[in-house]
C-alpha cells in the first residue's frame, strides 16, 4: 500500500518544469480571495466569496488532476470551474453547512467530515453527469478505511508549512500545488480503474467513476 512519502515522491516528479507555473497559478488563485475578502463594505466581500469559492476550488483541484495525468496546465483552467457554476457552488455550499453542523456537535465530527468529503472535488470533475450531492456520497464511499490514510498525508506536509511560515508566506506559493498534486495522486491511488482522461466536464468524455453502491448517511 502507498504511503504519504510515495504520494509526495509522485506529485514531486510530475510537477518537474512546472514549479514557476504552478506558483503563478497559486499566486492568482490567492489574490483572488485576497481581494473578495478584503472587500468589507456592506458584506460585500463574504458574498463574493460564497459565489467563487466553489468554482475555485474546482478549478485548482483540476490543476492538481492535470499536473499527475500529465495533462495541460494553464491559468484558464483555474476559471473552469465556472463552466460547472452550479454543480460547484452548490458542493461547497452542501459541504461547507454539513462540516459546520457536524462541527457544532464536537470538532472531531466535523474533522471526520472533512476528511469524507475531500474527494468530492476530484469525483465532480471526472464525473459531469453527477449532481453536487451525489459527488459528496461517492466521496464518502471512496474515503471508508482512507480518512487516516489521508490525514497523514497531509500531516506530512508539516514541514514544509514551518518552511513557509520562515519565508513570511512566500514559499507557500509553492508548497500549495506541491500538497494538491499529492492529494490528486492519492485520489487517482483510490479508483477502481483510472477514468478517461478529459480536459473539462464540457468534454464529456470522462468515462464515470462507478463504485459497488453501498449505504451511506450524511
Amino acid at each position: 500500500m502507498l504511503r504519504a512519502k510515495d504520494f509526495r515522491r509522485q506529485a514531486w516528479e510530475k510537477k518537474t518544469g512546472k514549479w514557476g507555473l504552478l506558483a503563478a497559478i497559486t499566486l492568482i488563485y490567492s489574490l483572488i480571495f485576497g481581494a473578495c475578502g478584503g472587500l468589507c463594505v456592506f458584506y460585500v466581500g463574504e458574498i463574493l466569496l460564497l459565489i467563487v469559492s466553489g468554482p475555485l476550488t474546482l478549478g485548482y483541484t483540476v490543476i492538481g488532476l492535470n499536473v499527475m495525468r500529465s495533462k495541460e496546465v494553464t491559468v484558464e483552467k483555474l476559471f473552469c470551474g465556472f463552466k460547472q457554476f452550479t454543480r460547484s457552488f452548490v458542493l461547497y455550499i452542501t459541504n461547507a453547512l454539513l462540516i459546520a453542523a457536524w462541527t457544532l456537535l464536537l470538532v472531531i465530527p466535523g474533522i471526520i467530515k472533512t476528511f469524507s468529503y475531500a474527494m468530492s472535488y476530484q469525483i465532480l470533475h471526472d464525473n459531469p453527469e453527477m449532481s453536487a450531492n451525489e459527488a459528496r456520497k461517492k466521496s464518502m464511499e471512496l474515503m471508508k478505511g482512507n480518512k487516516w490514510r489521508l490525514f497523514c498525508l497531509q500531516f506530512s506536509f508539516i514541514g514544509w508549512v514551518l518552511l513557509s511560515i520562515l519565508t513570511l508566506g512566500i514559499l507557500t506559493f509553492w508548497v500549495m500545488p506541491y500538497q494538491q498534486a499529492a492529494v490528486s495522486a492519492f485520489y487517482i491511488s483510490l479508483l477502481p480503474e483510472q477514468p478517461a482522461q478529459t480536459e473539462s466536464a464540457e468534454e464529456q468524455s470522462a468515462e464515470p467513476y462507478e463504485q459497488p453502491a453501498e449505504s451511506s448517511q450524511e
